[in-house]
């Protein structure tokens, strides 16, 4: 029951930063510009890399973390911004890990309503569930999967930020713990 828009796996990325990916393409080329034929092209700027890395979380107590990543590159005429960090417990297969990723889709307005208007669909099946949720005021979606214990939530904030949390082998529960994590006010003022 994985949202069928973030779902691109490679070998040389992380599931979430495949996720990312997906979302950055689609930003890119799936969603239309809403202008005038002759109207210019007034694309707000997105913050460089650097700026957002720093609200990428530590690694919690019995937990280890990759070093955040980041880029800020352009595709299909405008920048976007993506950071990214893993986290892991333990060690073999079933250990619980943890992927947090921001992207900034401030250059395309046009996708960030689509997007959080498709979050307005709720289902609950044997299989998992999906539902839209609100993190301190902020729109989100968060989905399950029973099988392997796969939870993602993303939250909209600033109406330009896509904050992504992704948890395998771990209680759809734990998100809450992860998303308290990131400063949402932080970033929100960001940029």
């Amino acid at each position: 029951m994985k949202p069928t828009a973030l779902v691109y796996r490679q070998q040389s990325r992380s599931p979430a930063q495949a996720g990312f990916l997906t979302v950055a393409l689609l930003i890119a080329f799936a969603i239309p510009p809403s202008h005038a034929q002759n109207e210019p092209i007034l694309v707000p700027d997105v913050v460089d890399y650097p700026k957002l890395l720093p609200l990428l979380p530590e690694a919690p107590q019995g937990w280890t973390a990759d070093k955040p990543e980041g880029s800020t590159e352009d595709v299909g005429g405008f920048r976007i911004t993506n950071v990214h960090r893993d986290y892991r417990k333990g060690e073999g297969d079933k250990a619980p890990t943890a992927a947090v990723s921001i992207l900034d889709s401030v250059a395309n307005p046009d996708y960030v309503t689509a997007t959080t208007a498709a979050w307005n669909n709720n289902s609950e099946t044997s299989e998992g569930y999906s539902k839209s949720v609100t993190i301190d005021g902020n729109p989100g979606f968060e989905a399950f999967e029973n099988e392997g214990k796969h939870a993602t939530l993303w939250v909209m904030v600033a109406n330009r930020y896509f904050l992504q949390i992704e948890l395998q082998n771990q209680d759809a529960k734990e998100l809450q713990g992860w998303v308290k994590r990131v400063d949402l006010k932080k970033l929100a003022a960001i940029k």
